[in-house]
């Protein structure tokens, strides 16, 4: 099988690439922009057959020239939500994705790509329904679009009981944490986030009371990134099934319990005993900081996927809480400082 995998040298790619590897894939080819250099490190250990700027390959592909491709896992997109160029937005996230669906569709590749959680705004209900679709940001229209489209062709896919030789899963993708995001910047996820806080001040900080939530207390459905490589392998070892499902762990959780479990996850490293939440926080390794004007009206306190369309697929893989998947990216940080 060859597999393309776009935004590879990227947090989702990058893994998804060395989960591959893992399977005994040898013929695994990446796409990405490396204008960002560094990034390269994330693919180090990871066996390629090929490597294409983003550019060179969507042209490539579309025209033929690469020969028969059995499945592609597009992660490649700007997901910077606070990204406010809606022209790059949908250029990047919506026209490329809608360009690379029709290649697929023309050629019986295999389309596998990420869509995202933002989709749902500020729905108190994360179930796949246009019903509960309002996202509060370009991001999460650019996703949305795309899936829209998806959605006219699902029903003339093998996997819906039609005749089109194929197979399209779209991804919603919650709060992805884990290896491998170091790149990220500023959209880099809260445990990587606290992890750096407190080995650099030894203390965390969290978001203040904000719209009816007290102190650290609004929550989302944080998953593992080893929870969503092994769901999108899943897919791609189960051809027959296609759609647009959740990918979260299914549990909304506070993010004090993110930085809970990020300090005692530093302090085992130290060697020291774990402490309880209002421990760390009258020793002041927890603390909290007026919520952002700029983020006032565009922030979803309340994310939890709704995993009914992805168990009746038949995949009933086990998602890691917090304090699990957290204590293991702890450790990777730790041991790999230099990525």
């Amino acid at each position: 099988m060859r597999v393309v995998v776009t935004g590879a040298a990227g947090m989702i790619g990058s893994n998804l690439v060395h989960g591959l590897n893992r399977l005994g894939a040898k013929e695994v080819i990446a796409v990405d922009d490396l204008t960002d250099g560094p990034k390269y490190r994330n693919l180090l250990g990871s066996t390629l057959a090929d490597y294409f700027d983003k550019d060179e390959f969507y042209a490539r592909f579309a025209a033929g020239e690469l020969g028969k491709i059995d499945a592609i896992l597009h992660e490649g997109a700007c997901s910077d939500t606070m990204e406010h160029d809606g022209r790059f937005m949908l250029e990047n996230n919506y026209r490329c994705s809608k360009t690379l669906l029709d290649a697929c569709l023309a050629q019986g590749t295999r389309l596998l790509y990420a869509s995202s959680a933002a989709t749902y705004g500020a729905s108190e209900t994360f179930r796949e329904e246009p019903a509960f679709e309002a996202p509060l940001n370009v991001y999460g229209y650019s996703k949305l679009l795309f899936d829209q489209v998806v959605r006219r062709y699902l029903p003339t896919l093998r996997s819906q009981g039609g005749t089109q030789d194929g197979q399209v899963v779209g991804f919603r993708y919650f709060n992805v944490y884990g290896p491998r995001e170091q790149h990220k910047g500023r959209m880099a996820s809260v445990a990587f986030h606290h992890f750096n806080q407190f080995r650099q001040n030894g203390q965390v900080k969290l978001f203040g009371e904000y719209n009816g939530y007290a102190p650290g207390t609004q929550s989302r459905d944080f998953v593992f990134v080893d929870d969503v490589v092994a769901v999108n392998l899943w897919f791609l070892q189960n051809p027959d099934k296609s759609g647009i499902f959740n990918l979260g762990s299914g549990r909304a959780q506070p993010f004090n319990d993110v930085a809970h479990a990020t300090v005692n996850a530093c302090r085992a490293l130290d060697g020291l005993p774990a402490l309880t939440l209002d421990e760390q926080i009258a020793q002041g390794l927890v603390s909290y900081i007026d919520f952002p004007d700029a983020l006032r009206g565009k922030y979803q306190c309340l994310t939890q996927a709704d995993l009914t369309r992805l168990r009746a697929t038949g995949c009933d893989h086990a998602f890691s809480d917090v304090a699990g998947g957290v204590a293991s990216y702890v450790r990777w940080l730790a041991s790999n400082p230099l990525i």
